[in-house]
């Protein structure tokens, strides 16, 4: 098979974006020289490499398995292509997360490699709206607390939160008994989010009923939760990364040690076609390595 380069990067841009309207756009260059590319990318071949669709297209096993051959090497090349061979970090890395992860994890964990030279961009988010910025190019990598469902987008588990049913010594204090939903019946709950999503997997999954009360407090930042709970405001549950140095400490008491604490996988994904640049490659390393610590 003959193949050049530009027809493997439009066939690569494809597979990624699932369509080739978006394959077009990353690439800046007009839709009918993508579907032409791809045309003789795969009269080259002998095969299709997509099944068209009403809305986009998706690979064939042929498509799937051509892609997984050529990804590392072009993403390599490109990378070689972009960066300049005496800078480390030849371009601005494009970051985002939950606010609370970032600044408590994420942002410390990559002080070196800023340190170093590498220049930074970091964004909170909720989780649809960060995949939607690394989707159009907006952001090159995102830790999000969703596993991205989107074509094209790389995934890897990043880190498991473990959850934690909280309180400050003084409702600990109260609580003597068996923690129960009916022994905090009449203690305050503190919240994030008008949902409680938090509060409702904990009772779900621990406690093998439905949440059906209103918390007390509501604010869209766990860091408030952690620091309104301290003051005694309630009962809350947070991650365990969030509050370990208030539990060391004794301005939090854990409420329950359940044999099977609740767990969140945090992923993280990159954007087609930025995943194999060497500075976002430092970024990825670098979280990797230090999320085990978290």
């Amino acid at each position: 098979m003959k193949a050049s380069l530009d027809l493997l990067r439009s066939f690569l841009a494809v597979h990624r974006a699932g369509s080739i309207t978006g394959a077009a756009e990353q690439l800046g260059v007009a839709q009918p020289t993508v579907t032409a590319q791809l045309r003789a990318l795969e009269e080259a071949v002998g095969r299709p490499l997509f099944d068209r669709l009403p809305r986009g297209v998706t690979p064939t096993v042929a498509g799937d398995e051509l892609a997984r051959r050529v990804a590392e090497p072009l993403d390599r090349l490109a990378a070689v292509l972009t960066g300049a061979p005496d800078t480390a970090y030849a371009r601005t890395v494009f970051l985002g997360g939950p606010a609370e992860l970032l600044a408590e994890r994420v942002l410390p964990a990559l002080a070196g490699p800023v340190a170093d030279g590498l220049e930074l961009r970091a964004v909170a988010g909720m989780p649809e709206g960060l995949l939607d910025d690394l989707v159009a190019g907006r952001l090159d990598l995102a830790v999000t607390s969703v596993r991205p469902r989107r074509r094209g987008v790389v995934v890897e588990p990043l880190y498991d939160e473990e959850f934690v049913l909280v309180a400050a010594p003084s409702w600990a204090e109260r609580l003597a008994g068996p923690v129960t939903p009916a022994a905090l019946r009449d203690v305050p709950l503190v919240a994030w989010g008008e949902e409680a999503p938090i509060l409702r997997r904990y009772w779900r999954t621990v406690f093998d009923t439905r949440l059906t009360r209103t918390p007390s407090l509501v604010v869209a930042d766990l860091r408030a939760v952690r620091a309104a709970v301290a003051a005694g405001a309630g009962v809350s549950v947070l991650p365990a990364y969030l509050c370990r140095s208030e539990l060391a400490s004794g301005a939090l008491r854990a409420l329950l040690a359940p044999p099977v604490p609740p767990l969140n996988t945090l992923f993280l994904a990159a954007r087609p076609g930025a995943a194999g640049r060497r500075e976002v490659q430092a970024v990825r390393r670098t979280l990797l390595a230090a999320a085990p610590g978290w």
